[in-house]
């Protein structure tokens, strides 16, 4: 399998933010993509990517502190609970 080129996977990526289940987590996940994918190295964009695979209902929980995320996503659901309440 060939590796994919850093821009198709941030347009991948970015395009994952945007069509999620739910309406608030395509907001919330294509504002942090539009500002934090490109600045990303290549394990942070692998645990963003396993992030993409998790159930809308839990990542909304996780973002807005309902629930605690589980260990291999809590800096990054970190990081995006703070731009999402830069945005507010």
């Amino acid at each position: 399998m060939t590796e994919e080129l850093r821009k198709h996977r941030l347009k991948r990526l970015h395009m994952r933010s945007m069509r999620r289940g739910i309406k608030e987590m395509d907001l919330i996940l294509s504002a942090y993509a539009a500002r934090h994918l490109a600045d990303m190295d290549g394990d942070a964009l692998d645990t963003y990517d396993a992030l993409l695979n998790e159930n809308d209902q839990d990542l909304y929980r996780w973002v807005t502190g309902q629930e605690p995320a589980p260990q291999q996503f809590s800096a990054l659901i970190a990081d995006i609970s703070q731009t999402l309440q830069r945005q507010n």
